[in-house]
């Protein structure tokens, strides 16, 4: 196992984690934002300050990769990246859209067969969102989607999906299938993303610090649109 840096700025709120041995050792939440530039360095601070009074070393650091708010995004890559190059430590993403899965695996009794559907606010009725089995294998892949009634019925018809993350309610009416489940209060959390940063670290998926770049709201967009010229 190793010490981990888990830090999102994907959303409104910004949080910051520490993992260490499978666990979540220290964690600290602003619910208040977006305020990321006024948090994310006092925040990151505390949590490396707090495994130095421990005397854990860090191995790595994991950022939620987004889709997300492009400022948001910026600013926690830009303070991911400079851990990583000020503590000579090898950069995890992982993508906020699994992330939300997380905490409704460990808090809700999913039904068997059910799938998970994560969803990010686009504004109006759009989404981004993807659809997951129990287990996180993706069954659909990031997707910008206008909802309508029509847009998940291929799997609603057949087993109960859940929707949930900061565009799920607005779309709960629009949907009006008896197979959708709604999961409210469901956000991206630092102190959630470290089973995901693990397995990502035990396969060996690395990033190059140097180049990485999360998955910005509005580079999504453009290019959905280019696969539809």
């Amino acid at each position: 196992m190793s010490c981990i840096l888990n830090i999102d700025t994907s959303t409104d709120v910004c949080s910051v984690a520490v993992s260490d041995g499978g666990a979540c050792i220290f964690t600290e939440e602003d619910h208040k934002g977006p305020n990321h530039n006024e948090q994310i360095g006092r925040m990151v601070d505390a949590a490396l300050s707090f495994a130095e009074s421990h005397a854990i070393p860090l191995d790595a650091v994991a950022i939620s990769s987004g889709p997300g708010s492009y400022t948001g995004l910026r600013i926690g890559t830009s303070m991911a990246k400079g851990v990583c190059y000020g503590r000579d430590v090898k950069l995890v993403a992982v993508p906020t859209l699994e992330l939300l899965c997380v905490p409704v695996l460990l808090r809700e009794q999913v039904e068997e067969g059910a799938l998970l559907c994560p969803m990010i606010d686009a504004r109006r009725m759009e989404v981004y969102a993807q659809v997951f089995d129990r287990a996180l294998h993706v069954v659909r892949p990031i997707g910008a989607d206008v909802v309508t009634a029509d847009t998940y019925r291929a799997w609603l018809d057949k087993q109960p999906v859940y929707f949930f993350g900061n565009g799920a309610a607005k779309c709960m009416d629009t949907i009006a299938h008896p197979n959708a489940r709604l999961i409210e209060d469901v956000k991206p959390l630092a102190k959630n993303m470290f089973p995901l940063a693990e397995r990502r670290i035990a396969q060996g998926q690395w990033e190059d610090v140097a180049y990485f770049e999360p998955l910005y709201l509005k580079d999504f967009v453009a290019k959905a649109a280019k696969k539809l010229l």
